[in-house]
């Protein structure tokens, strides 16, 4: 590389960097809000395994912010050259659009690269040991979703509050249990109680002490005018609550999407169609499912280097140094991408229309784009 070569490289890559680090910090909240907030709010989650987890996401959300990083700060870098006529200067010297393109090409190259390494191997194994991990915490601290003052309802037809809590023990315990319309058909009020854990079935065992339980007619629980049952007790039966809609100690299933090109080759081998066999038309969509995931993951380098074509003549062309609109800019045609991109994949169930084949469509189109851009900017 010449001294201009370096320049344009370095001033892409800087941005470049910058933009995938801004929709990666995006991509990653999103997810940890989703994936992880509920377990830091009820101290489930330590801060230090709250970190691992966030560093394992960074592999997932890279995968999806790179494309567009890529795409915005070529749009910034050049965007802000063309506006300072510095592009327009070098062509005046003689330097061709395809001399000012070939470093950016090359970043659009190794972004490509990058992108296949990491949706062919560095995602699906973090992706993995995130699931993985978070299971574990959930599983190690079963107890950590009784959150005092707050209302219950991840048991079906119950709702729990619970006035405070010391390890396993309770405080003003209220339980209202729901019939099919919602409606209260019992309530249980205690002084105090205790929640254990049964590791063996997956669920919690209930104590009350000084407990009051008030039962309402089955039929019609709003009627009123009927006194409820009422009975009070020292100290009740243990009652079983599982966990298995909170969590299930099964092992985490392995997506075709979070397996790595070594393991992808061996569910395609045992995905081996005979014609003749029972299951054949199922296997069949399988393996049509198995390319369309190996064919996203290459789709994914592709629309990199596809993103970076574009770049080069939009940037100069669009001549902005506004942050805001190149912003704008890289995002509209993201999303146009991911928009036709989810078209495609929607037609997994028929592979008459040959999903496997259409999905290089969109990226066939952006290099297409680029190809176009490159001929009209070259002759202005």
């Amino acid at each position: 590389m010449n001294l201009l070569d370096r320049f344009i490289f370095k001033s892409v890559l800087g941005s470049c960097l910058a933009a995938v680090g801004l929709f990666g910090f995006v991509l990653m909240l999103g997810n940890a809000i989703r994936d992880l907030l509920g377990y830091v709010l009820s101290g489930q989650l330590p801060p230090a395994v709250f970190v691992q987890l966030l560093l394992l996401l960074v592999p997932f959300v890279i995968s999806y912010a790179l494309p567009m990083g890529i795409l915005t700060g070529i749009l910034l870098t050049l965007g802000r050259l063309s506006a300072d006529s510095e592009i327009t200067a070098m062509r005046a010297v003689g330097v061709s659009l395809g001399r000012v393109a070939r470093p950016v090409l090359l970043l659009g190259v190794l972004g490509a690269l990058t992108t296949l390494y990491v949706n062919f191997e560095a995602m699906p194994r973090a992706r993995m040991e995130y699931q993985r991990q978070l299971a574990k915490v959930v599983e190690t601290n079963p107890l950590g979703f009784v959150v005092p003052r707050t209302f219950i309802r991840d048991f079906p037809g119950f709702v729990i509050y619970i006035g405070a809590k010391e390890g396993d023990a309770l405080r003003d315990f209220w339980l209202w249990e729901l019939d099919a319309e919602q409606r209260v058909v019992r309530l249980v009020r205690a002084a105090s109680g205790r929640f254990t854990y049964e590791p063996s079935d997956n669920s919690l065992l209930l104590t009350l002490q000084q407990a009051q339980v008030e039962s309402r007619r089955p039929r019609d629980p709003e009627d009123f005018s009927a006194p409820p049952l009422v009975g009070t007790f020292d100290r009740t039966e243990q009652a079983r609550l599982p966990l298995d809609s909170l969590f299930n100690r099964t092992p985490v299933e392995q997506k075709l999407k979070w397996m790595t090109i070594a393991e992808l080759q061996a569910e395609w081998e045992a995905l081996a169609v005979d014609p003749a066999a029972d299951g054949a038309a199922r296997r069949e969509l399988d393996r049509l499912r198995w390319k369309l995931t190996v064919q996203d993951k290459l789709q994914g380098g592709l629309v990199v280097f596809a993103f970076a074509l574009i770049g080069v003549p939009l940037g100069i062309k669009v001549s902005r140094r506004e942050t805001s609109a190149n912003l704008g800019v890289a995002v509209v045609i993201a999303l146009g991408y991911h928009v036709m991109t989810a078209m495609v994949s929607s037609f997994d169930q028929r592979p008459d229309l040959r999903p496997d084949l259409l999905y290089w469509l969109p990226n066939l189109c952006l290099l297409a784009l680029g190809v176009w851009l490159f001929s009209r900017i070259d002759r202005r």
